[in-house]
């Protein structure tokens, strides 16, 4: 499939933060399905305070199920991490997976769990993942690391082996203004959750400028993308009206909230109009069989001819 941009369409899916797809029982058909489909990617959140499996375990695992499915995590959280062993683990995860994951990080969510779990004060997480981030790069790239900076000194650090890919390729989210500035400055891809196509359209104008202040290369417009949430049956959960009432209060739910399958593929192309072309799509509710659910989302998303 192709966007009116040239660039190619890829459909991945995402896990919520309080999943209950967290064993093997669940696991093994919602994987097996989306290899089977031919779906680009799974996703997996975040959340130490929920029910969702840790995103490095439920990756590997996944990595082992299946052998072009990608994956990635939606999105790590690097504050309060240890650079060295997360680009350890993940360089790791790439090469054993023969170059499939798709590491996608953020500050963490407004959570008290999670900051408890983490233990970094809210202010202080930005300019920890502002140096943490490039770290991370480095660790990667470089045969030797010295650095010596605010929060971390290394002398002469090593990490292998190496991921298998070169760049490993960074993905950041976020709609808010100091999101898309991060993005530009530290991204390889953006995909923003909770979004519209306009967030899309309007938003990448600040990440160009971003990136252009940091003396970067504009982000690869096949990198740019969006994480959609549907209902099955087009209704319209009330918690989730909630959350947009919280988070974006001047649209409405269905603004952000796709009521139902057949219409997936209709916001698909609007957001590829906006010059996206990488969606997650994730359900509101996990159904009991994820085989017929894959069945029916596969053949609303996977065979559309975008405009």
């Amino acid at each position: 499939m192709k966007a009116a941009n040239g660039e190619t369409i890829r459909i991945g899916f995402g896990l919520g933060t309080n999943s209950h797809t967290n064993n093997p029982d669940r696991l093994a058909p919602l994987i097996e399905g989306l290899e089977r489909h031919g779906f680009d990617s799974i996703w997996f959140a975040e959340r130490v305070a929920g029910a969702t499996l840790d995103p490095v375990v439920a990756m590997t695992w996944a990595a082992a199920r299946t052998e072009k499915l990608k994956f990635g995590p939606s999105v790590m959280v690097v504050p309060g991490r240890n650079p060295v062993l997360l680009a350890k683990s993940l360089a790791s995860l790439d090469r054993v997976s023969n170059g499939r994951l798709l590491p996608a990080f953020g500050l963490g969510a407004v959570n008290l769990g999670d900051h408890q779990a983490f233990g970094v004060e809210r202010r202080e997480r930005s300019p920890w993942f502002d140096e943490a981030l490039p770290l991370l790069r480095r660790l990667w790239t470089e045969d030797r690391v010295d650095h010596d900076g605010e929060r971390f000194h290394l002398e002469g650090v090593k990490v292998e082996p190496k991921p298998v890919q070169d760049p490993l390729e960074v993905w950041l989210g976020g709609v808010a203004p100091s999101e898309l500035r991060r993005t530009g400055r530290f991204g390889d891809g953006w995909l923003p959750s909770f979004c519209t196509p306009d967030d899309v359209a309007d938003g990448m104008a600040v990440v160009d400028q971003a990136s252009a202040d940091a003396g970067r290369d504009p982000i690869d417009r096949g990198h740019v993308g969006a994480l959609i949430v549907y209902t099955q049956d087009g209704s319209m959960p009330e918690r989730f009206a909630r959350v947009i009432e919280a988070r974006r209060p001047e649209l409405s739910p269905g603004d952000i909230i796709v009521a139902g399958r057949e219409a997936l593929s209709a916001r698909i192309t609007e957001f590829c109009d906006a010059g996206a072309t990488k969606f997650v799509v994730m359900p509101a509710d996990e159904p009991d069989d994820w085989a017929a659910e894959l069945d029916q989302l596969a053949d609303a998303v996977l065979h559309f001819h975008a405009h």
